[in-house]
């Protein structure tokens, strides 16, 4: 499996979980402040999982244009460096 499909895989199943999660917080599925504050715990702590994800691809598509792009463009004959 390619790397960037389990990612995505990954992100979209921990989407499901934050929307599942305020689902049950907003339609009155909590019955006490200490299961308010675990549900509130997780998806704050999912939150920052695809905040982490997202900032680690970003990181590898800045790495993957640095200096490993080969100019196809160039006249030929040009071998001014």
């Amino acid at each position: 499996m390619d790397e960037f499909v389990f990612v995505h895989k990954l992100q979209r199943a921990i989407k499901q979980q934050l929307a599942a999660l305020s689902i049950n917080v907003t339609s009155g599925g909590v019955d006490n402040f200490d299961k308010y504050k675990y549900i509130t715990g997780q998806i704050s702590a999912l939150e920052s999982v695809l905040q982490e994800i997202s900032n680690l691809l970003n990181k590898k598509e800045l790495h993957e244009e640095d200096g490993n792009v080969i100019r196809i463009d160039k006249e030929p004959g040009n071998t001014k460096s």
